[in-house]
C-alpha cells in the first residue's frame, strides 16, 4: 500500500481509513500479529541482501514499515521489493495483479477493483494506465512459486535479493 510518513501528505485521502479497517478486520478474525519488520536491524544487514534492500526501499520512498495488522499487510512492502513494482498507483495495481496471479483470492479482486478506481482518479499527464502491464504482473504471479500467505521473509533477509527472487522463480522485469 502507499503509506505516508508522519509529516508527508497523504496521497489518497481515505488510505488511513482503509488501513484501519484492515487492522480491525484482522483483529476480529484473530489474524493480528506482532510487528515483523524491524528497520533498525535490517539497516545493519550487508548491502544487496533482501532485508537491507527492503529497508532502503522504505527509506527511498519515505515510507514507514507496517507494524500492525495481519502478516500479509505487514509484508506488503516486501512484495514491492521482490517484484520491483513501484509505489505509484500503477505499481500498486501491478502488485495486486501479481498477488492475484500468485494466489487467487476474492479479496484481491475487490482490492484490485478499488485500486483501479484510485488509479483512474490519480494518474497525471505523465502516467498512463496499462492493461498490458497488469496482465504481465498477473502472469508473473501465476508463474512464480510465491505464496503471499505462507512466505517467511524474516528467514530470508540475510540472503542476496537475487537469490530470494530466484527462490520464488521471479524473473527480473
Amino acid at each position: 500500500m502507499i503509506q505516508p510518513v508522519a509529516n508527508y501528505p497523504n496521497p489518497t485521502p481515505h488510505l488511513q481509513q482503509f488501513l484501519d479497517l484492515l487492522d480491525r478486520t484482522a483483529e476480529a478474525q484473530g489474524r493480528n500479529v506482532p510487528p515483523i519488520v524491524d528497520l533498525e536491524k535490517l539497516h545493519y544487514l550487508p548491502p544487496d541482501t533482501f532485508g537491507r534492500t527492503w529497508a532502503n526501499f522504505l527509506d527511498e520512498h519515505n515510507l514507514k514499515a507496517f507494524t500492525t495488522g495481519s502478516r500479509r499487510k505487514q509484508l506488503h512492502d516486501g512484495v514491492h521489493v521482490l517484484t520491483g513494482y513501484g509505489t505509484d498507483p500503477m505499481g500498486e495495481a501491478e502488485v495486486q495483479a501479481f498477488l492475484l496471479g500468485a494466489k487467487f483470492k476474492l479479496l484481491q479482486i475487490i482490492l484490485g477493483l478499488g485500486l483501479l478506481r484510485v488509479i483512474h482518479k490519480n494518474l497525471d499527464d505523465r502516467q498512463q494506465f496499462s492493461w498490458d502491464r497488469l496482465w504481465q504482473a498477473y502472469e508473473r504471479g501465476r508463474n512464480s512459486h510465491f505464496d503471499p500467505d505462507t512466505w517467511q521473509p524474516e528467514l530470508l533477509w540475510h540472503l542476496p535479493l537475487t537469490d530470494v527472487q530466484s527462490l520464488f522463480f521471479l524473473a527480473k522485469i
